[in-house]
């Protein structure tokens, strides 16, 4: 049987730094990720990642310890539900959280094969960020690019909404807007901006553009849309709605994303 760390302090240092981690929407002072729930603990042990601490409620244990019964590197510390309860940054814990150091990637690591790049410019909602990058892993994306000023990746709320494709799709954060413009120029790759509908005499529908090539998907803020820097550069495209005026930033990245593999699929 695993032997296990037991905590049963609030004081508890290692504790405290997950506090801090999950308040601030970052990474612990060793530089690990946050994952809660069962399912993100097997991605992430499936993933390009290290787990490094899992931590379990005293009621979660037994399945905890099923999960990392071949890992015989991976820390296991028990805590009673209800100190584990006040650690979670989830009111629908399952009791377990994994500390992961995520993979390191590089700006040209975004850039695989046929380029087709998710660009988050202002996005601030983590869950939205989150499924954003789930979309991007789904539809085949090579990587997504969080501009400085978005959300981090890093957020419990946003490995939580990615579902695990966090631990996989190469993604690189805090890049400024210029930065950003000259890795995608260098790298040839068409810009496309989601923007709104009244934008009409600035855009073009996504039923009129060709994603079978190089190419950058660029989603901004709900409230401000995408930023100058990359506006200017980039060819305006919208989704036709009826009703309303524009999408939910994840559901507008989710229609462009699957556009850009249905045309591909077809011109491969």
């Amino acid at each position: 049987m695993r032997k296990a760390e037991t905590i049963t302090s609030a004081a508890n240092p290692l504790l405290k730094d997950v506090r801090r981690a999950i308040a601030r929407g970052g990474l612990t002072s060793e530089g690990w990720c946050v994952a809660e729930t069962f399912h993100l603990l097997e991605e992430a042990l499936g993933g390009k990642c290290e787990v490094k601490v899992v931590l379990a409620a005293e009621s979660a244990r037994p399945a905890a310890e099923a999960q990392l019964r071949r890992l015989a590197g991976v820390k296991l510390a028990v805590l009673p539900d209800a100190l584990f309860q006040s650690v979670s940054g989830t009111r629908t814990a399952q009791g377990v959280m994994a500390l992961v150091t995520p993979p390191a990637w590089t700006v040209e690591q975004l850039f695989g094969g046929c380029p087709l790049v998710m660009v988050l410019d202002g996005l601030q909602d983590p869950g939205n960020a989150g499924a954003v990058v789930r979309a991007a892993e789904a539809f085949g994306a090579t990587g997504v690019l969080f501009l400085k000023g978005v959300v981090s990746p890093y957020n419990p709320k946003t490995v939580r909404a990615s579902a695990g494709s966090l631990f996989r799709i190469p993604f690189v954060h805090g890049v400024d807007a210029a930065q950003a413009r000259a890795a995608l120029r260098h790298h040839g790759v068409e810009l496309y901006a989601a923007v709104p509908a009244r934008d009409a005499a600035a855009m073009r529908s996504i039923a009129e553009i060709d994603l079978t090539g190089p190419c950058a998907l660029i989603i901004g803020s709900e409230a401000h849309g995408v930023g100058p820097e990359l506006r200017s550069g980039a060819t305006g495209v919208s989704i036709p709605t009826v009703g309303v005026e524009s999408l939910n930033a994840a559901v507008a990245a989710g229609i462009l994303l699957y556009e850009a593999r249905r045309q591909r699929a077809r011109h491969p």
